[in-house]
């Protein structure tokens, strides 16, 4: 990092940034929902923009002086239309939550009943966790995984949306390894008079680049975050084919839960839906599938148990029962070593949700610094020997010396 006004002004933020930067490029990151922007990304969000107000949607503001920040704005709308196939986008939401929010408020009534997977077996916090506004204020039931396969069983959430007629079924998960079928939501959607939302805030990219089926046309709505698989600026999304939806979604997003709208965010959202358009996109979120598939090839090589036995995307989950560790210990440990990963609640968990049986492994982060299967084995060596020698200090001692030389090999932008 340059010498900067940041330094000059607050010295203990610059620093701490700088720490940050340094234990980022010393580190490997394997957070599924962390991933780094390009710099142009981070020169918009970083931009004068960051200083107005604008309120309304472009053209019906209620300030003066946003004539260049409405054409931003529309950019960004027409790009994420053109990308993800939909007639009606809305680039305003602070974030994924806020976006599912927007939807159950736009189209639901407090108490309503939603259909979506259970937190515990792949669901997001926001998709009716008790502890979240949406399990306090909506009427959730719930859908799970096959105890067996550990995938999505489109018999019982038929079985369970016929018994209990849910207005509302969201198909989307936050650590779901295995491609999510959208037509069949629909056919059961259809046969109940339900509507069908789609939150892929963790496939968004994959989804862009053709890699992982599509939720049009079977949805009525689809939800995303912006910053995981799509490496764009933080914040949400909402898309549409459905006029009426639309209207009632916009006044959900404002003036119903939101005021100003972060306008360098949303210049960055922008900026990333042009990025998404080209090849090198495509040829990204190709490697992101490679890097996790070779991951996972390392761990069921070396005798790990892995959720569904595998990963269709970008993620897997690693259950740590068989070598007497709590996802926790696995965390803490390969964070001794510089390698980022986290705790994560497996289907049919035993263990309590601060503990947690598994942990989450992702791709796109890395992928984005470069690295590809060669150095991807590498990793899971590096992680295979940790999680099994969890107590030998001189082994992680020497495992971190390695995994500091292999990332400064792929220094950050």
């Amino acid at each position: 990092m340059n010498k900067s006004f940041l330094s000059q002004i607050d010295p203990k933020i610059y620093s701490l940034v700088k720490k940050e930067h340094k234990r980022q490029e010393e580190g490997i990151h394997l957070i599924a929902s962390d991933n780094y922007t390009s710099q142009a990304v981070r020169e918009a969000v970083g931009s004068i923009l960051s200083c107005r107000y604008a309120e309304g949607y472009p053209k019906k503001r209620y300030y003066s002086g946003l004539g260049f920040i409405d054409q931003i704005e529309q950019l960004a709308i027409e790009r994420a239309k053109k990308l993800f196939r939909a007639n009606y986008a809305n680039v305003q939401p602070h974030s994924g939550s806020q976006a599912n929010m927007a939807v159950y408020f736009a189209l639901l009534k407090p108490g309503d009943k939603i259909l979506s997977m259970r937190i515990d077996q792949g669901g997001h916090l926001s998709h009716g966790a008790a502890v979240n506004f949406s399990g306090r204020l909506y009427n959730f039931v719930f859908y799970g995984v096959d105890k067996k396969t550990e995938m999505i069983n489109f018999s019982e959430v038929k079985k369970i949306a016929e018994k209990e007629r849910p207005k509302l079924i969201i198909a989307g998960a936050s650590s779901y390894p295995r491609k999510i079928d959208f037509s069949k939501f629909k056919k059961i959607a259809q046969e109940i008079g339900a509507l069908l939302m789609a939150d892929i805030a963790h496939i968004a990219g994959l989804v862009a680049a053709g890699l992982h089926p599509h939720p049009f046309p079977h949805c009525h709505v689809v939800t995303m975050t912006t910053h995981k698989t799509l490496r764009g600026a933080r914040g949400g999304i909402i898309l549409s084919r459905d006029k009426k939806i639309a209207e009632k979604i916009n006044k959900a997003v404002f003036p119903g839960l939101q005021g100003g709208p972060l306008e360098n965010e949303i210049a960055g959202k922008a900026v990333a839906f042009l990025e998404a358009q080209r090849k090198d996109f495509f040829s990204y979120q190709r490697q992101v599938l490679k890097n996790a598939k070779a991951l996972a090839d390392v761990f069921l090589e070396k005798g790990f148990r892995l959720v569904s036995g595998g990963t269709d995307n970008h993620l897997l989950l690693i259950d740590l029962t068989p070598l007497g560790i709590s996802g926790r210990e696995g965390q803490e440990a390969l964070e001794e070593v510089n390698i980022y990963v986290n705790r994560n609640v497996i289907p049919y968990e035993k263990r309590p949700a601060w503990e947690t049986s598994g942990i989450r492994i992702g791709t796109p982060a890395v992928t984005s610094k470069g690295f590809k299967e060669k150095e991807i084995r590498k990793v899971g060596l590096f992680i295979d020997k940790v999680l099994k020698n969890i107590n030998k200090k001189a082994v992680k001692k020497e495992i971190k010396k390695e995994v500091i030389t292999l990332s400064k090999k792929f220094p950050l932008q």
